[in-house]
């Protein structure tokens, strides 16, 4: 056989041994985040190496994603669904280097607003303990904001280094929901960030890519105070309702 695993090497076979006993929070993650039918972008990078495939079966997608966790690349998807034409990139595999990526243009529609929540801290470093539990905290404060203010339940999530909290909606991928999603941020990093916490302002584009949870967030080197960690959803709603304009 060529395909499948009798034809792979044993190095390769127990690398996805080893894979498959990690992709039980990443099959989480992709049940919550996708619904089906949609395509998705799994994006990777490892130094200066770049993987890219684009995805409609979620379970080659999970097993695809655990494997570049095993060999250490951080594992990004793109949030709101790609054009289903862009499987002929690369339908349900990885290539290295990909010629082109998701772009703007790329996206069918919005199906989240994503509020990332990163402590301040120097470039390309993990945060630590204390910069984390701030950025967990401030997630929470501005989740009860919304709250008050009539927003329904996000999905909340460790983003390895931060906080998430990812808001359902139901948008056109055009100009004027852009401007939307990017007051939305403006607005909440006006109010909510600070000296130690920063509300992220350039999540806004539809094409953006974001941590696959269940993967590792990887800044710089491992260390005791700054190490790599497990991405991970904290909370989500029994029922996902998309947010009002």
């Amino acid at each position: 056989m060529k395909n499948g695993r009798m034809g792979r090497s044993p190095a390769e076979r127990s690398l996805i041994e080893e894979a498959d006993g990690n992709t039980g929070e990443i099959r989480r993650a992709i049940a919550t985040l996708f619904g089906p039918g949609e395509v998705v972008e799994l994006r990777a990078f490892k130094d200066r190496t770049t993987a890219s495939g684009y995805f409609d079966d979620f379970e080659k997608l999970a097993e695809r994603a655990a494997e570049l966790e095993m060999r250490g690349f951080a594992v990004y998807v793109t949030l709101n669904p790609a054009k289903p034409a862009l499987l002929a990139r690369a339908q349900n595999k990885i290539k290295l280097h990909p010629k082109a990526t998701t772009s703007d243009a790329d996206i069918m529609c919005r199906r989240w607003l994503p509020v990332d929540f990163d402590p301040v801290r120097p470039a390309d470093v993990s945060s630590t303990a204390e910069e984390k539990r701030a950025a967990l905290r401030r997630a929470r404060e501005v989740r009860e904001h919304l709250s008050e203010h009539g927003w329904p339940d996000p999905v909340a999530a460790d983003s390895g280094n931060g906080a998430h909290l990812l808001y359902r909606v139901d948008l056109p991928n055009d100009r004027e929901s852009l401007e939307l999603v990017k007051g939305v941020l403006e607005v909440l990093a006006f109010k909510f960030s600070d000296e130690r916490v920063s509300v992220d302002t350039t999540t806004a584009n539809a094409a953006r890519i974001w941590k696959l949870y269940g993967t590792t967030a990887r800044k710089g080197d491992s260390t005791e105070e700054r190490p790599h960690r497990v991405s991970r959803l904290l909370e989500v709603p029994e029922e996902v309702e998309a947010c009002r304009r």
